[in-house]
């Protein structure tokens, strides 16, 4: 299955930007670039168009930024 959910709470409206950038630091794709309000979402990520490897996603929100890694195996 290439697609998976990417899940993330906010506690207060915030400008969200949700991107997934591959191991050379190219960005792949945006998932989100909108204000939000609070609470819980899920962005759906479809890998189907890339290759196996280490991918890296990053969530900016309101002064907030957290990288994260995801290893995608077809």
């Amino acid at each position: 299955n290439p697609q998976t959910k990417i899940k993330f709470s906010l506690p207060k409206q915030s400008f969200v930007i949700l991107k997934v950038f591959d191991s050379m630091g190219k960005e792949t794709e945006s998932l989100v670039s909108s204000v939000l309000s609070a609470g819980n979402y899920e962005a759906e990520f479809n890998s189907k168009n890339l290759s196996s490897g280490v991918y890296f996603y990053t969530l900016t929100a309101d002064g907030f930024a957290e990288t994260k890694k995801m290893v995608l195996i077809k």
